[in-house]
């Protein structure tokens, strides 16, 4: 069925898009623990683009499990194909002109590297949102590091399921260290930096 489909391509290009804009898009990967504050940043890093006039938009872990991928569990041929598609939709937007900033766990490096390579050099930021795990058991925004201690949630990454700290992230934030305005700033500074606010 494969050899049928024919991408139709469209005379209106990612460039005329973020001309039209103002501003480069890209994909503001944040990827840390649960507890970590992937959410509560990535929301804070988007009010302040949003001030900017930086057209943005987030798509968050649980709120893509209620949707687009609520048929998938937790294993780990499950979690990769949740970033699979999460890469797909995240490319889409960057084609669209759009800065997409995406919070999840994403504890595996080949599929953050599969993300990475779907878009082109320069267009995947990943954000470590780094943070000791007893640190994030404490806060346990959720409870759910107390319910995978109790065998009520399987495959919980952290307790019985690894995480793969990433190898050379373009920012790293130490949130057991740093307040949120703090690493809102050196994220905003990362991107000036490499002139990505303007086109």
């Amino acid at each position: 069925m494969q050899k049928f489909i024919v991408p139709h391509e469209g005379r209106v290009t990612r460039k005329d898009r973020e001309g039209m804009k103002g501003h480069k898009s890209f994909i503001l990967w944040f990827t840390g623990l649960s507890g970590s504050g992937k959410s509560t940043l990535s929301h804070k890093v988007e009010e302040k683009l949003f001030e900017m006039g930086v057209h943005t938009y987030v798509l968050d872990g649980d709120n893509i499990r209620m949707g687009l991928n609520k048929d998938l569990g937790f294993t780990e041929e499950d979690r990769r194909e949740n970033i699979r598609r999460i890469g797909e939709v995240a490319k889409l937007f960057v084609d669209a002109g759009i800065v997409v900033l995406t919070a999840f766990i994403s504890p595996y490096r080949r599929d953050r590297d599969f993300v990475r390579n779907l878009v082109a050099e320069g267009d995947f930021i990943e954000v470590y949102v780094k943070c000791p795990l007893e640190v994030c058991e404490k806060r346990d925004p959720k409870g759910l590091y107390k319910k995978a201690r109790a065998g009520i949630i399987k495959n919980f990454t952290g307790i019985d399921d690894p995480y793969e700290e990433p190898l050379n992230p373009e920012v790293v934030v130490e949130t057991d260290k740093m307040g949120v305005n703090e690493c809102v700033e050196k994220i905003i500074d990362y991107l000036q930096s490499r002139k990505l606010l303007n086109s």
